[in-house]
């Protein structure tokens, strides 16, 4: 019987490893296809409908607390913010791709990833590998089944990337940016 409770003991042992080092496998294979460039391999570790939708509600809510109550009440305001929120839903679209989160997590600006930043035609070098994007995360564990990486863009802003485990495996959920301060006061 010893040997039964010894054996499951090791299994529950071997099940909580294997989950507490699923997000760090999971940011370790993000980390290789941002590297190699490989949009295929990233699609893998990322839930595109869940970073769209979170990315969104981001954008709409930091433009209604940008318009302010007043905007908000004045008809013309809210059809003006109701066209700032379509605006803003195609470049969250744009973002919310293979591309889009290489380009967040190299730390560059979409259209600068788009237009095939980094290389530069005159010179005639080769194309510059992307810096390690997650190099100096800090990592916690916010429940068994939630993990985030915390990393400072150039201004010093905090973009945490939210990791969300379904059964086994690990998957980027939500990005989330520092959007007041982007816009700006």
């Amino acid at each position: 019987m010893k040997k039964w409770i010894a054996l499951l003991v090791v299994v529950l042992l071997a099940l909580a490893g294997w989950i507490a080092a699923g997000p760090f496998l999971t940011i370790n294979a993000i980390r290789e296809a941002v590297a190699e460039e490989d949009t295929a391999a990233l699609a893998k570790h990322v839930d595109f409908v869940a970073v769209r939708r979170s990315l969104r509600a981001q954008v709409e809510d930091t433009l209604a607390r940008k318009a302010g109550v007043d905007a908000q009440n004045n008809p013309l305001g809210a059809f003006a913010l109701g066209l700032a929120n379509q605006a803003a839903g195609g470049i969250v679209d744009a973002l919310a791709t293979p591309a889009g989160i290489g380009a967040v997590l190299q730390g560059r600006g979409l259209l600068h990833r788009l237009t095939g930043g980094g290389v530069d035609p005159n010179d005639g070098l080769a194309h510059v590998p992307p810096p390690d994007p997650l190099r100096d995360a800090s990592y916690r564990f916010e429940s068994p089944s939630r993990f985030s990486a915390t990393v400072r863009n150039a201004d010093g802003d905090p973009v945490v990337f939210v990791l969300t485990r379904e059964g086994f495996n690990w998957t980027l959920t939500d990005i989330q940016l520092p959007l007041q301060a982007l816009i700006g006061p």
